[in-house]
């Protein structure tokens, strides 16, 4: 998946801390805390969250890797200290402890319990469940950070929005799939930043509504909700990925890449599974030449990706998310160890991650990004990419040469 980036997270939900390691990038790129705490803080917000939320107070640790401010080209690591270890710390002690700890073994439908627990030869279902917890997430936001910072340096900008709720559907301005500099203009701006106001990142305010009311009735309910959230990529050159080997495809690496986010069950590019209700006159998008922007499309059915290569449109990517495991009012389930009928065990949980799954998606996307620009465009430090860059776009004689100049 990663090519020129190589990326290993590590620790388990409620343990001291987790960790994370990313090697590849080049040296010279202005960084420090305050910049990945941001994307931290994105990623706990959202109408849904469950209490953990609360007592979590995210906050990166550089370790290594930066001095002074500035990227070495060594190794990033990094440290996220988890808050609620204060209470676990006889459950997960690493060393042995005296007496009995309680075991997990009533598996829950849907999560990692069951499959995790057999094939780990595990009688404690909590041995699975604290790494498979998307709290993991936490540090892919962290490292995404990063190569998100190296693509703004480039003139790439990453968003993400809720598309849907359960039953609720907003409306996304056409915009969004065509404008090719529209992490930018006036009116995409107003969109985006209505977007991070939302408590449900729903730049739709009737549907936002109306999706903070659904949640609340599940909340009530004790069950959980699922929906799709849109991640887009503005200012992608064209050319990154490759279509002469199956796994050099941009889109097959982007979509490897979201479908690791654990609640993700489906991906699209473009317009997706409805492309296929269309003829080939009215799906592939017509290629047009402007002497002020280069090589466009008229339209964006495809989603900035033909051939397995950046074409230089935005990059549209919907992801399905499907509703939580762990339900207040749990469901039917079979012990780990009696295999006797129970009730599927509880831990405490959100009601809906949507929201906080888009921006563990731009992540995600800002990494397999950053890792075709590198391989498109390689360097050691930032200022040599930026010489290959600028030669790479004057001879395509694409639009933002003179920018990066």
């Amino acid at each position: 998946m990663l090519r020129r980036l190589r990326l290993m997270t590590a620790g388990e939900s409620h343990g001291q801390a987790l960790l994370g390691v990313l090697e590849g990038i080049p040296a010279g790129l202005s960084l420090t805390p305050v910049e990945i705490d941001a994307q931290l803080r994105r990623r706990q917000q959202g109408h849904g969250r469950g209490g953990r939320m609360l007592i979590e107070q995210d906050r990166a640790m550089l370790l290594s890797g930066v001095r002074h401010g500035l990227t070495l080209g060594s190794p990033i690591g990094l440290q996220i200290q988890n808050r609620d270890w204060a209470n676990w710390q006889e459950r997960m002690a690493v060393e042995p402890v005296e007496g009995a700890v309680e075991a997990v073994t009533r598996v829950r439908p849907g999560h990692a319990d069951l499959v995790g627990a057999l094939k780990y030869g595990h009688k404690d279902a909590r041995n699975v469940l604290e790494r498979a917890s998307a709290r993991e997430t936490a540090v892919r936001v962290a490292l995404g950070a990063v190569a998100r910072i190296l693509l703004s340096r480039f003139g790439i900008e990453v968003r993400s929005h809720t598309v849907s709720i359960g039953a609720v559907h907003s409306r996304v301005p056409v915009w969004v799939s065509t404008d090719r500099r529209g992490a930018w203009g006036a009116e995409a701006e107003r969109y985006w930043e209505s977007v991070e106001h939302s408590p449900v990142r729903c730049g739709d305010p009737g549907a936002g509504n109306a999706m903070v009311s659904s949640i609340d009735e599940a909340r009530q309910a004790g069950d959980t909700l699922g929906g799709v959230f849109q991640v887009a990529a503005y200012g992608v050159p064209p050319g990154l990925g490759s279509h002469v080997q199956w796994d050099l495809k941009l889109n097959s690496r982007l979509a490897a890449a979201l479908m690791s986010i654990n609640s993700v069950k489906g991906v699209e590019v473009g317009v997706g599974f409805s492309g296929g209700e269309l003829p080939g006159s009215g799906y592939h998008d017509v290629v047009e030449w402007e002497p002020a922007q280069g090589w466009a499309r008229r339209s964006n059915n495809s989603g900035g990706i033909e051939g397995g290569m950046s074409n230089g449109e935005p990059i549209l990517l919907n992801c399905v998310a499907k509703p939580i495991p762990t339900l207040m009012n749990p469901l039917p389930s079979v012990d780990l160890v009696t295999k006797q009928p129970v009730q599927a065990a509880q831990e405490r949980s959100d009601v809906c991650v949507v929201p906080a799954a888009g921006v563990v998606g731009e992540a995600m996307v800002s990494l397999i990004l950053a890792d075709a620009f590198l391989e498109k465009f390689g360097g050691d430090s930032v200022a040599e990419t930026e010489r290959n860059y600028q030669g790479y776009l004057e001879s395509i004689g694409g639009a933002g040469s003179e920018e990066h100049s």
